[in-house]
């Protein structure tokens, strides 16, 4: 796996999600289609842990998290940006997402979970905001924001 390879293979997921309303409809098509036991995730979670481990994802460390974004949002990948992060047992810093987001989670841990949600898709619609947390060991968690839109509180 390399970077190239990676937004490749994310390229086939944002072209299926390009458009569509970020909304609970949304979660559950992505974890029908593309949850923690299907062919798109396995390889989604591998290409994260190769990347951790080669070390061009999660170049920054702060807080007790690794993180990083690998993709600025762009036409290839229908204007979403693409962010890994390595958490374990910790809550990040509080976020708004003005356009939504939608999150990977990928525990290394059996247990792990991320905002109280098990191994598969997480999407909050546009204007919420929370303290993204991993409990019960550790997880990757893959963050599609569309145009890269975050705000971190204060």
């Amino acid at each position: 796996m390399t970077p190239q390879a990676f937004k490749t293979l994310l390229t086939g997921l944002t072209n299926q999600i390009a458009g569509k309303p970020l909304d609970n409809a949304l979660q559950t098509w992505l974890n029908a289609e593309h949850g923690a036991t299907s062919p798109l995730y396995a390889e989604l979670k591998a290409a994260c842990e190769t990347g951790v481990a080669e070390g061009w994802l999660c170049q920054r460390e702060a807080g007790g998290l690794k993180y990083g974004r690998i993709f600025k949002p762009d036409d290839g990948l229908d204007r979403f940006s693409v962010d890994v992060v390595d958490m374990c047992d910790v809550a990040g810093p509080h976020h708004t997402h003005p356009l939504g987001e939608i999150d990977l989670i990928m525990p290394l841990d059996g247990a792990a979970t991320f905002d109280g949600h098990p191994a598969g898709w997480l999407v909050y619609g546009p204007g919420t905001a929370h303290p993204p947390t991993v409990a019960g060991g550790r997880a990757l968690v893959l963050y599609l924001l569309p145009e890269g839109q975050i705000q971190f509180s204060r």
